[in-house]
């Protein structure tokens, strides 16, 4: 069953001179090292005024390049107890972060609540927290995604709004790139955007629960998964899951208690790997009659291409269609969304 509804608990802003601790909660750092990319990194939460620290587990490598449950824990816990932290944020994705939720001081974390974003596998550990705790947590770019010499925004300036700010608006970008951009920042491929695709007309407004939906699903049927009541559903999928997959996996997720009401559901940019084409995801979204009064949109600017938006799990958004455009805005409290 989904767990209980906790009083939501926004941490505080990040501003110039807070520290940030970096943490591996999946794939260790030694995973992303063979591509160093750090220096534009650094430039960046330089330019924000962001201090950068590090677990002290975040280069132990094993046999999944990650570490072993205690190991990511200890570094997870250290950064919460810290009162000198102001944020944390993963290293990069992986496999296996809700391997750690049956060890995870729930007390601590609710206790010294801060920003705690990360994307992709890191969806476990995002809405895990907020169900257990009430605190608002992220799903945006990695510390290795500030890595990204070119064609890095306005993903960076999503991160800042989401981090800094208590309510912002997305604008929509014009073009999106879905390449190995790590391997080679010379040679990069542009791919112009359609725009968001609005699969159901509408408008909702309700509270952000979502991120990587093949992650999400690991929660169902445990206490670490939060209610879909009331909720505005937002999930992407990577270039690994074709249609059929996302489709069962959709299917699933609709299947939960508490799902039946959500309020409208926002789907981010699929990556060319995957081959779902509008057409396709058109039919997908006709199959289920709980989606048919609900406002549906679609490729939208989060996800595992770039830029991607950062989204606050626990959080609320107002979706709308009208005039075949999408306004989109984010708050950390429903009172702040006008």
């Amino acid at each position: 069953m989904p767990s209980p509804l906790k009083p939501t608990v926004i941490p505080a802003r990040l501003q110039a001179g807070d520290a940030v601790r970096v943490i591996a909660p999946s794939c260790s750092r030694t995973f992303v090292m063979e591509f160093d990319n750090t220096q534009w990194v650094n430039e960046r939460f330089d330019a924000m005024g962001l201090k950068l620290e590090f677990g002290e587990h975040v280069d132990e490598n094993d046999d999944f390049d990650s570490s072993s449950i205690p190991s990511r824990v200890a570094d997870l816990h250290a950064a919460f107890a810290d009162a000198s932290v102001a944020g944390i944020i993963s290293v990069i994705g992986g496999f296996n972060s809700n391997e750690l939720l049956p060890y995870l001081d729930w007390e601590l974390i609710a206790a010294n609540p801060k920003v705690f974003c990360g994307y992709s596998d890191f969806t476990a550990l995002a809405n895990a927290v907020h169900a257990k705790t009430g605190l608002v947590t992220y799903i945006g770019a990695h510390w290795s995604s500030f890595g990204m010499r070119d064609h890095f925004e306005p993903t960076g300036q999503w991160f800042r709004a989401a981090t800094h700010e208590h309510a912002w608006s997305i604008e929509h970008a014009t073009e999106f790139t879905d390449d190995l951009w790590f391997m080679d920042q010379d040679n990069r491929s542009v791919n112009a955007s359609s725009g968001p695709w609005i699969l159901n007309e509408g408008a909702a407004t309700g509270m952000v629960i979502g991120g990587n939906l093949g992650t999400l699903r690991l929660l169902q049927g445990t206490e670490f998964m939060p209610s879909l009541d009331g909720a505005v559903l937002f999930v992407e999928d990577d270039g690994a899951a074709d249609v059929h997959e996302f489709a069962r996996s959709l299917a699933s997720l609709l299947q939960i208690p508490g799902a039946e009401k959500i309020r409208g559901l926002a789907i981010g940019r699929f990556q060319l790997e995957s081959s779902i084409t509008r057409s396709l995801l058109e039919q997908v979204i006709a199959k289920h009659p709980i989606l048919q009064d609900l406002p549906v949109v679609a490729n939208l600017d989060f996800g595992h291409t770039s830029p991607m938006f950062t989204i606050p799990i626990g959080g609320y958004a107002t979706l709308s269609t009208s005039d075949d455009a999408v306004q989109l805005r984010f708050a950390h409290a429903r009172n702040q969304l006008s």
